[in-house]
C-alpha cells in the first residue's frame, strides 16, 4: 500500500517539475491538483457502487472539463473556479478565491489525465491520505515557500497525542491547524485504540474535531487533507485571536505560528480598547501583549471545558519574557495544572531559529489554592542534534519521553538524566518565574574534540542570534508599554 500511494506521489510530483518551468510553484501545484482531486472523486460518487447525487452543479462537474481541449479548457476550468467558490459548505472552503495557475491548456489537459487514470474513492483511505500527506510535506520541504511554518513533523504531533491519549466522545480542536496533523493523527490514534460502534464513527467523522487557520489556502489544503483521510470536521479561515471562544474542548493539540509579533494587541478586560486600531478585548485574558504566542497560550486555556486538556507548542519566549509573560504564566501555574514540559531539540521545523517547547497542562476550576503541584521538565534539547535533511527526528526517539511521561498514570512518575521535577515554589521563587530551566552539561561546549558538524554549529549560532534578537525586542517592547 505505502508503496503503491508513494509511486502515484512520485509520478504527480514529477509533472510539477515539467510544471515549474512555467513558474508554477509546488504551493500552487498542491492547491490545483485540490481543486481537480475533489472534482474527480464528486464525479465518482455519482457512479456505481454509490450512484449518489452529484454534489457539483451540472455543466461545472469533471465531465465537463474532461470534455474540452485548447482555450476553451483554460476558460471553462477559470469559470468553474469562480462559480464554485460562491458554493456552501466543504465546496465553498475548497474552491474559495481559487484561481488557475495552469496557464498552459496542454499542460491542464495533461494535469486532467493525469488524475482521471486514478480511480481515487475506490482506493483505500489509508492510500488516498497517504499521497496528499506525501504531497504536503514534499510543499513544506521547498524553503522558498514558507509552507513549511503550516506543518509540524508527524513523529513529534505523534508522540504529543499518545501522551494526551485521546478518547471517543471527546471533542479536538486545534486552533492554528496548519494542514490538519494534530487532528489526523489524534483520529488514527482513536481508530486504532478503540473499538467504535457506528454512532461513535459517525461522531468521530463530524463532530469530534474542530480546525481553525488565518490562511485561506491553508485551511483548503486541511480541509481536502481531511476529506481524504475519512474526516468531515468543520475548519474555519479566520483569526482565533480574535474573540473568546463559544465553545469549549476536552483536548487541544495545537502548534500555533512563530511568528514574533502580531499586528494585533489583545487588550484584558481592564484595558479600554481603541476602536481606531487593531485593538480587541479579551476579558478572558490574564495580560495585554503583542506578542503572538503568549496571547495563543492564553486563547488555548479559555478553550478548554474545565478538566480539558492542552498541549501547545511555544517558542521558549514564552517560557522567560517579562512583563506580560510573567504574568501569564503566574496565573497559568495557579489556575491550570501545569505538569509537564518538553524541551525540544533545534533542527526539526521548516521554520529555522526556532528554539520551542512543549507545554501540557490541564484547565481546573476557580480556587484558593494553586492547581500546579509539580512541572516535571523532559529536556530532549541538550546534546540533541537534528537536521531536515540528513538527521531527522524519528518518532523512536521520542519514546523515552513518552514512558518518562508515563500516559497511563502520569502521577506515577520517577526522575532520570533528562527528567526532573520542580515545585511550584521552587517555580515562583525564580526571577520572573522563568520555566527556562536546564540541568544537563552540553557536550559540544565541554569536549573540542567532539565538536559537532560544522553545518550544525552555524545553524546552532544562527539559531542563537535569533532568539538574542527576539529576546532584545521583546525587552525593547516591554519598555515601550510601560
Amino acid at each position: 500500500m505505502a508503496n503503491e500511494s508513494s509511486t502515484i506521489v512520485q509520478r504527480l510530483w514529477n509533472y510539477c517539475n515539467v510544471l515549474r518551468d512555467d513558474g508554477v510553484s509546488y504551493g500552487d501545484y498542491v492547491e490545483q491538483l485540490t481543486y481537480l482531486l475533489f472534482l474527480k472523486m464528486a464525479d465518482e460518487q455519482t457512479k456505481p457502487p454509490f450512484n449518489k447525487p452529484s454534489i457539483i452543479p451540472k455543466g461545472f462537474d469533471w465531465q465537463s472539463l474532461f470534455d474540452k481541449d485548447g482555450d476553451a479548457l483554460e476558460v471553462h476550468y477559470r469559470h468553474i473556479l469562480e462559480t464554485l467558490g460562491k458554493g456552501k459548505g466543504m465546496l465553498g472552503v475548497i474552491f474559495r478565491k481559487s484561481q488557475n495557475k495552469v496557464q498552459d491548456p496542454a499542460k491542464l489537459r495533461r494535469l486532467i489525465e493525469l488524475i482521471n487514470a486514478e480511480t481515487w474513492v475506490g482506493m483505500d483511505i489509508d492510500v488516498k491520505g497517504e499521497i496528499y500527506e506525501g504531497l504536503l510535506q514534499k510543499n513544506a520541504e521547498d524553503i522558498k515557500s514558507g509552507a513549511g511554518q503550516y506543518f509540524t513533523p508527524r513523529p513529534l504531533i505523534k508522540a504529543m497525542v499518545e501522551v494526551m491519549k485521546p478518547e471517543p466522545g471527546m471533542t479536538i480542536c486545534d486552533p492554528a491547524c496548519g494542514t490538519g496533523g494534530f487532528i489526523l493523527v489524534a483520529h488514527d490514534y482513536i481508530v486504532k485504540n478503540y473499538k467504535l460502534d457506528k454512532e461513535q464513527k459517525r461522531k468521530l467523522k463530524y463532530e469530534t474535531f474542530k480546525g481553525k487557520d488565518i490562511v485561506d489556502a491553508v485551511v483548503r489544503l486541511c480541509v481536502m487533507n481531511l476529506y481524504l483521510h475519512g474526516i468531515e470536521a468543520p475548519v474555519e479561515c479566520g483569526d482565533s485571536l480574535i474573540s473568546e471562544p463559544n465553545e469549549h474542548f476536552s483536548i487541544v493539540l495545537t502548534n500555533p505560528p512563530f511568528g514574533k509579533k502580531s499586528s494585533i494587541t489583545i487588550v484584558n478586560g481592564e484595558g479600554k480598547a481603541d476602536r481606531e486600531s487593531l485593538i480587541y478585548e479579551r476579558p478572558d485574558f490574564w495580560a495585554t501583549t503583542s506578542n503572538k504566542q503568549l496571547n495563543f497560550l492564553q486563547h488555548v486555556k479559555s478553550l478548554l471545558k474545565i478538566n480539558g486538556k492542552a498541549a501547545i507548542v511555544a517558542p521558549d519566549n514564552v517560557l522567560f519574557e517579562g512583563g506580560a509573560g510573567e504574568t501569564v504564566r503566574k496565573k497559568l501555574l495557579h489556575e491550570c495544572d501545569v505538569h509537564t514540559l518538553l524541551r525540544l531539540p533545534t533542527g526539526i521545523f521548516y521554520a529555522q531559529g526556532v528554539k520551542a517547547n512543549v507545554l501540557f497542562f490541564d484547565r481546573k476550576p476557580a480556587r484558593e489554592k494553586p492547581w500546579t503541584d509539580k512541572l516535571w521538565i523532559y529536556d530532549f534539547r541538550t546534546n540533541k542534534h537534528f537536521t531536515l535533511k540528513t538527521n531527522q527526528l524519528k518518532y523512536e526517539e521520542l519514546q523515552d519521553f513518552i514512558k518518562c511521561y508515563n500516559p497511563e498514570n502520569r502521577h506515577e512518575r520517577a526522575e532520570n538524566e533528562r527528567f526532573r521535577a520542580f515545585s511550584y515554589d521552587e517555580l515562583m521563587q525564580r526571577d520572573k518565574v522563568s520555566l527556562d530551566i536546564f540541568w544537563l552539561k552540553d557536550e559540544s561546549l565541554e569536549d573540542s574534540e567532539n565538536l559537532p558538524d560544522p553545518d550544525i554549529l552555524a545553524r546552532e549560532i544562527a539559531e542563537n542570534l535569533e532568539g538574542a534578537l527576539d529576546q532584545f525586542s521583546s525587552i525593547y517592547e516591554n519598555l515601550e508599554n510601560k
